[in-house]
């Protein structure tokens, strides 16, 4: 009785103890949504601060510039007036000056008549009235107009403000745009691009641009004021979409907003919206790394003296026999060793440390990210110069002495140009020679759910070769590399050529079909 008693009691704290669990994580999560309200409404009213401040410059800058503009007119008009005043005073003066003139002579000739009235002399009387009349016919004064060439009348003296006083008065702030619409059922993800689309209110007619403002993030729900990332601004889109392409999907999410400008003001912000973007991401691994390679976080390079000439000086010392001279015949043969020894051991988990590092003739290097479901997607491009690399896939266990292709946990694609060229699939120890020129970038596709490993042309999505297999273990990105390098891309989502080849081939194509007996 005491033990059935004491077993409820257990039952009935664990369930309180549930329960008080779940009261304490409801009220984790209010606390960190109200929190990021509260940072929210203090970066709002900051941000009413600084742009109360910046509204005031404004209006004092357009109240400014329509100042400077009123005064320019006022002396472009008063120039004018100026102007036609110099004009008129001259032609005034000019015919003040002739009327001048005309009245002094016909007062002279008018005193010279008044004379010969009193001429006694009639020859003399005769010949001076012949005179007088003769400079009467050719007188100024009887030639003139007497009547004044310009009028006192100003004909720029017409200006009249009272339509654009009216104006002035019924002056209004210029609206603000509303803040645009984002639906993400309209915006699209794919091929590591994002195009986002977004619509406007019809009574908002004066939108000269759009501004688009994103950043990546791994939080799903809204952004968060802090949120570590900055935004990335998109200025001056005069249309209601806009696509971003090229960008690496490191992150999980990317948040997005837009607002709508006119010519004097931005609006507000979009509701913003959260995509999922993510891509598979990872690096070489440098602790998994051969010697002779030289590993950075997306390059590989064949490295020969990659710790190996300490160690042959080491080796020298102690053997100065035969193994000295076989090593000067191979190096005078090749310049480096040949990749084409295999020997196996088991490599154990996914971590190496250095002296679980490859050895040997195995010049490999792994990946950093394991996949364990899911479709993937990579690109590998290799040097001009590259001698021999392979590009593949492996379970964790591969030996610190296997090659690529030569076990029957790994799959790859082999391409040599040393002495013979060859271009092959491999799996198991078995090979599959390969048509065509090998591309400049080599594509990886893995199904791990659907059991497929696929290489394709980057740059054409054209299927090379695929491996059909059922992974019962996680598997990792495999490299080799003997006399050159490779680049690594990662990041990236399936392509959609990918997508659509894969639904519409429900069957492999011939190629892939000859490889299935090398996977199983």
């Amino acid at each position: 009785m005491k033990t059935a008693l004491h077993n409820t009691v257990k039952v009935n704290n664990r369930s309180r103890q549930e329960e008080l669990q779940r009261i304490i994580s409801t009220l984790a999560n209010k606390d960190d949504e109200i929190q990021n309200f509260i940072e929210t409404l203090n970066h709002t009213l900051q941000n009413v601060q600084i742009n109360t401040a910046k509204v005031l410059l404004d209006l004092e800058q357009e109240f400014g510039t329509l100042q400077t503009t009123l005064d320019e007119m006022k002396d472009s008009m008063a120039n004018k007036i100026k102007q036609e005043q110099a004009y008129k005073s001259q032609e005034l003066q000019n015919q003040l000056t002739i009327c001048s003139n005309a009245l002094e002579g016909s007062e002279e000739l008018l005193e010279y008549a008044n004379r010969t009235l009193s001429t006694k002399d009639s020859e003399a009387f005769t010949k001076a009235a012949k005179q007088i009349k003769d400079r009467v016919t050719m007188a100024p004064a009887f030639r003139l107009s007497l009547k004044p060439k310009i009028s006192d009348n100003m004909t720029h003296l017409m200006v009249d403000f009272s339509q654009e006083k009216h104006m002035l008065k019924s002056l209004k702030f210029l609206p603000v745009p509303r803040a645009p619409e984002v639906d993400p059922a309209d915006c699209l993800v794919a091929d590591n691009c994002v195009t986002i689309m977004w619509s406007i209110s019809e009574d908002d007619k004066k939108i000269d641009h759009y501004i688009l403002e994103y950043r990546k993030t791994n939080h799903e729900g809204l952004p968060r004021i802090k949120e570590e990332k900055n935004w990335d601004i998109i200025d001056y889109i005069k249309t209601t979409e806009y696509t971003l392409s090229g960008l690496k999907f490191e992150s999980k999410y990317m948040n997005f907003r837009v607002r709508a400008c006119n010519k004097a003001v931005a609006g507000d912000y979009s509701e913003p919206i959260t995509l999922e973007t993510k891509g598979f991401n990872f690096n070489f691994d440098g602790t998994t790394s051969h010697q002779n390679l030289k590993v950075d976080d997306f390059s590989v390079e064949w490295d020969s003296s990659g710790g190996k000439g300490q160690e042959n000086k080491v080796k020298g010392k102690e053997n100065k026999g035969s193994g000295q001279v076989s090593l000067l015949k191979r190096n005078m043969r090749s310049g480096t060793p040949s990749p084409k020894r295999t020997s196996v051991s088991c490599r154990p988990g996914s971590g190496r440390s250095n002296r679980d590092r490859f050895s040997g003739e195995s010049y490999t290097v792994l990946g950093d990210g394991v996949i364990e479901n899911g479709q993937h997607y990579w690109e590998v491009k290799s040097q001009k110069d590259c001698k021999s690399y392979s590009i593949g896939v492996s379970y964790r266990n591969l030996g610190k002495f296997d090659q690529l292709g030569k076990t029957i946990t790994s799959w790859c694609v082999h391409i040599n140009n040393w002495l013979q060229a060859s271009f092959a699939a491999k799996h198991n120890n078995k090979a599959k020679a390969m048509d065509g020129q090998v591309p400049d970038r080599i594509g990886v596709y893995c199904d791990y759910d659907g059991g497929q490993i696929s290489f394709y042309n980057a740059d054409t999505k054209q299927l090379l070769h695929t491996f059909k297999t059922k992974f019962t273990q996680p598997i990792i990105p495999a490299f080799m590399v003997w006399c050159g390098g490779l680049s690594l891309y990662t990041g990236l989502q399936v392509p959609s050529a990918l997508k659509s080849f894969q639904k519409g081939n429900g069957e492999l194509s011939n190629s892939a079909n000859s490889l299935i007996t090398l996977a199983q």
